[in-house]
């Protein structure tokens, strides 16, 4: 084990690594919750978000006398390494624990008092000097600060993933407009529909994404409402009467956004409502993210005997065994990015359940849970965007002898002949390997003048939209 220091707690005595800036809460943890082998260290925004939170709580109590400056000086100056990533590998215990979160602030609270030890000239683990609990955790308790924290953590993430999604929506754009005059046949429960152009069904893929951006940002500042200042259970015991207004105005310094005090904090503090609410809307992008997978792997299947209508850059080889395959690797990583995406919104979804009285013990798994998928989704949307979506080509020449020669532009003569003898037309075509011009034709329900007058130019009939983008791309 190497070096170590003695320190105790209420159940006793152990020893901890000498040169660890964590201490015994820390260390107990680390004995009992071997679980995911995922540190808290795993996901900096969150120890970030703890830092924060914690020089926020320093900032209040100097300012409301609970800390003298020098304690507060040093406390900052420990903080901000926090913030700045300087102690991530010192956050050590399991992202996965017992205890409503204790052990994530003890580790927090442990680092940032040895390290301040440091900066005040003392030895780690000299708890006399500066205090891990009496002084870094003054006026909070992990019931107010571990929830909040969380709420921190996922603003910042947040953001990121709307940057990722706004870049991602950009280069569908792109390749929407790269698209705009291929038509092709659209498809319903997979069978030939009505034409549309490939840059359509690529904008479709667009707009369901910004409608996710949309959704979060009116979602995002429901989490700057926080419940600091209400420690245990929201009522404020140990905590100054002003103390939750001062701390969330230098939370609010901090983050350079506003925070606001919950309404009622006793509720705040039993409540995962926002957390829920995060998961859902993660949730509904990771499903529409996967039905974009499906649907380009559907679009490109073949690559001769598939759909063919698009090809995915090719990322590597596909088969152990047979030559020449490629598969379409990046949109089933993004199909299975989902599956873990909604299989952990369940995980939240239990875990708020789960809660009783005045705390829900469980919001480690919720973290953990929330940090996980948004991480997943950055990532994804990225190897998505950068890996496939970018360099997707269409088979022009195929797609236009499918429109040609697809039974599905009977819909467009219906007004015309009359849904009876356009079912005729179709099964004609059917029944003679025809095409809709030769079965009219054949059946002199029109002649060749008035066919071309109205289907000669299927771009007729992909809708306004498309003929617009159309004429604006020309």
């Amino acid at each position: 084990m190497g070096e170590t220091r003695l320190e105790k707690d209420l159940i006793g005595q152990r020893e901890v690594p000498a040169d660890a800036y964590y201490g015994i809460h820390t260390h107990r943890a680390l004995e009992n919750f071997p679980i995911s082998l995922v540190p808290i260290g795993h996901y900096p925004s969150q120890v970030r978000a703890l830092g924060q939170v914690k020089l926020a709580s320093a900032r209040a109590n100097l300012e409301l006398g609970v800390i003298s400056e020098s304690e507060g000086r040093v406390i900052e100056e420990a903080c901000l390494e926090v913030i700045n990533g300087d102690w991530d590998h010192e956050f050590v215990v399991d992202a996965i624990q017992g205890g409503a979160g204790t052990s994530t602030n003890m580790n927090a609270n442990e680092v940032i008092a040895n390290r301040a030890l440091e900066l005040l000239g003392h030895n780690k683990g000299q708890y006399q000097y500066l205090h891990p609990l009496n002084h870094v955790n003054a006026s909070q308790s992990t019931n107010d600060v571990y929830p909040t924290s969380i709420q921190v953590s996922l603003l910042n993430e947040l953001t990121e993933l709307i940057e990722e999604l706004q870049k991602t929506c950009s280069t569908i754009e792109q390749k929407s407009r790269e698209f705009s005059q291929i038509l092709k046949m659209g498809r319903t429960q997979l069978q030939d529909a009505v034409p549309m152009t490939l840059g359509q069904e690529f904008s479709t893929f667009s707009e369901m994404l910004r409608a996710d951006i949309k959704k979060i940002q009116e979602f995002v500042p429901m989490l700057a409402e926080v419940h600091l200042g209400g420690t245990a259970i929201g009522t404020g015991l140990n905590a100054p009467p002003s103390y939750s207004q001062v701390v969330t105005r230098h939370l609010s310094e901090i983050l350079g956004i506003e925070i606001t005090v919950a309404e009622n904090r006793i509720h705040a503090t039993q409540d995962t409502n926002d957390f829920i609410l995060t998961s859902g809307i993660l949730k509904r992008i990771a499903i529409k993210l996967s039905k974009i997978s499906n649907d380009l792997r559907l679009l490109s299947s073949g690559p001769r005997s598939g759909l063919g209508e698009i090809n995915l850059p090719e990322r590597q080889a596909g088969s152990s065994i047979m030559p020449g395959k490629v598969n379409p690797v990046i949109p089933e990583v993004i199909n299975q990015i989902a599956f873990t995406v909604i299989g952990n919104d369940l995980t939240v979804t239990l875990a708020s359940e789960a809660g009783q009285l005045q705390l829900n013990a469980f919001e480690p798994v919720i973290s953990r849970s929330l940090m996980m998928n948004i991480n997943y989704l950055k990532r994804g949307l990225m190897v998505l965007r950068e890996y496939c979506i970018k360099d997707i080509t269409a088979n022009k020449e195929f797609l236009i002898h499918s429109v040609e020669n697809s039974i599905g532009l009977v819909t467009a003569l219906s007004p015309r002949l009359g849904y009876e003898l356009t079912t005729k037309v179709a099964q004609h075509a059917l029944e003679h390997d025809k095409t809709v011009r030769e079965s009219v034709l054949e059946l002199e329900l029109m002649n060749e003048r008035e066919f071309d007058e109205l289907l000669g130019n299927p771009l007729k009939l992909i809708g306004d939209l498309a003929q617009q983008e159309t004429t604006e791309l020309e």
